[in-house]
């Protein structure tokens, strides 16, 4: 079997204001690092909105489409958030970046791709039912889990969140959501401020591992080991979804963690490891932050070079 690549002309086509991190130049970056790379090609198609309104306000869904300017830039939530602007040319990426990671589901579930990358923009793990924020609109990884359990019959989905940032939209939007369980590493102090282990869902479906700044490869890998992977192997998942932030390289200039690619490459095969055990090796990894353009561009390489390797 293959490791399938999805994404879309359109996602580069989403243009943000010069001041933020998130720019085009990130997934411009990452598909010349992946190319040469044994990946079948993939266009995803936009979300249908029914399956968007499965987790997120329909208000909120028509405002997102009522607020597309006709030039310039709008902030969707200004008064919460600076960042997250929407442009002339937005609606397609951020639908097409839905429908990426729920076609990443559908091709692990049918057997046509062993994994899946979705190498897609804006990220979505900050995205809440009602409220954009940190670049994100809509919870990419938390639709395509809702998809796997609704479209494909699934009772455990587990997702695996190594962004640098807390994945708070994720988990808000899970919240309630026994059959998911979602599991974030992340720095502690550091926006969005959520995270804590207190927070663990309203069926102990979260597991949050806040990490100092500062914490390096050592430290991850030591807590992965025992807390992350011992969680995922007790819940016994059906199909394994990554969001795969690259923000916390040690080149990065949003955070204060100290990974490279190696630990990307070790934290990679230890999820992969898990989900060989547990459901046939089923992973669909979908890219989220990441902004030092060249520790973005070789951290991702690392990690899909390990899922082209677990495909082969």
């Amino acid at each position: 079997m293959t490791t399938a690549l999805i994404t879309h002309a359109d996602f580069l086509a989403h243009v943000t204001p010069a001041h933020v991190e998130e720019q085009p130049a990130r997934l411009a970056y990452v598909l010349r690092a992946l190319e040469g790379l044994p990946l079948e090609r993939h266009e995803p198609p936009l979300a249908e909105e029914a399956s968007i309104t499965t987790l997120h306000d329909a208000a909120y869904v028509a405002r997102i489409k009522a607020s597309i300017p006709g030039d310039g830039f709008v902030l969707l939530d200004a008064d919460t958030d600076s960042e997250t602007a929407l442009c002339l040319t937005s609606l397609p990426a951020i639908l097409h970046a839905v429908g990426a990671a729920q076609m990443g589901v559908d091709l692990v579930m049918s057997g046509a791709a062993r994994n899946a990358f979705a190498a897609i923009r804006p990220p979505g793990h900050h995205a809440k039912q009602a409220l954009a924020m940190g670049f994100c609109f809509l919870g990419n990884v938390a639709l395509a889990a809702r998809h796997a359990l609704d479209r494909h019959g699934l009772s455990r989905v587990a997702i695996v969140d190594f962004d640098v940032h807390h994945g708070n939209g994720t988990q808000a939007l899970l919240w309630d959501e026994p059959r998911v369980l979602t599991v974030t590493s992340h720095q502690m102090p550091l926006w969005p401020d959520t995270g804590y282990p207190s927070e663990t869902g309203a069926h102990e479906n979260v597991l949050n591992v806040p990490l100092a700044p500062g914490t390096g490869g050592i430290e991850m890998r030591e807590a992965y080991e025992r807390l992350v992977f011992p969680r995922l192997h007790d819940f016994a998942p059906e199909l394994l979804l990554i969001s795969a932030g690259f923000d916390a390289h040690a080149a990065d200039p949003l955070a204060d963690l100290t990974w490279h690619e190696a630990d990307y490459t070790w934290l990679t095969q230890g999820l992969c490891d898990i989900a060989d055990t547990h459901c046939n090796g089923r992973v669909v990894s979908t890219l989220e932050g990441g902004y030092d353009l060249d520790a973005l561009a070789a951290s991702v390489a690392a990690h899909v070079r390990v899922l082209t390797e677990r495909a082969g």
